[in-house]
């Protein structure tokens, strides 16, 4: 079983940047996974409260909103790990061998430093979220943290890219 496991987020990568890639597949899917499972917990929680006790939870739409925020920008970086991006590939797939890798490290570097420049502006949109002061009703707190998940799944998906970039540069198929 651990075998699996260990093979189930193994990298390409030589060195520190495969240690980066591994630790990056496990938090991805750890996010993805719990992220999932407390949302459904909560709902459930929800719907039994409601029926059974005649209460809702008076939190359970603002956790489900920072649940989705968060299983959103963890998927998109999960997305482009295991290649599942929706993409156009009539040209790519007209090219041959040798054009289909560099065409690859093309759109994988672009990719990235788009990834990196969305990073940049949704920090300094956090920031302004957070200078206006405004806070979730139910939970109180402040409005900001919930978006501090689109940087760092951005990030995470600018990084994923360039390790694409990276494999397709290493490797020789």
């Amino acid at each position: 079983m651990s075998e699996l496991r260990s093979s189930r987020h193994a990298s390409a990568l030589p060195g520190p940047l495969g240690w980066i890639d591994s630790w990056l597949g496990r938090a991805e899917a750890l996010m993805l996974g719990a992220g999932v499972l407390l949302m459904a917990l909560n709902t459930v929680a929800n719907v039994i409260g409601r029926f059974l006790f005649q209460n809702s939870l008076f939190f359970t739409e603002e956790v489900n909103r920072i649940l989705i925020v968060m299983i959103t920008f963890a998927g998109i970086g999960y997305a482009a790990r295991h290649g599942r991006h929706i993409r156009m590939s009539a040209l790519f797939d007209a090219l041959p061998v040798g054009g289909r890798r560099w065409l690859m490290i093309f759109i994988a570097l672009v990719t990235s430093l788009i990834m990196f420049a969305l990073t940049w502006f949704s920090i300094r949109y956090i920031g302004s979220v957070a200078d206006s002061g405004r806070i979730l009703p139910a939970l109180q707190l402040p409005v900001w943290l919930v978006f501090l998940w689109v940087p760092l799944g951005l990030a995470v998906t600018g990084i994923q890219y360039l390790l694409t970039a990276v494999k397709n540069l290493l490797s020789d198929d």
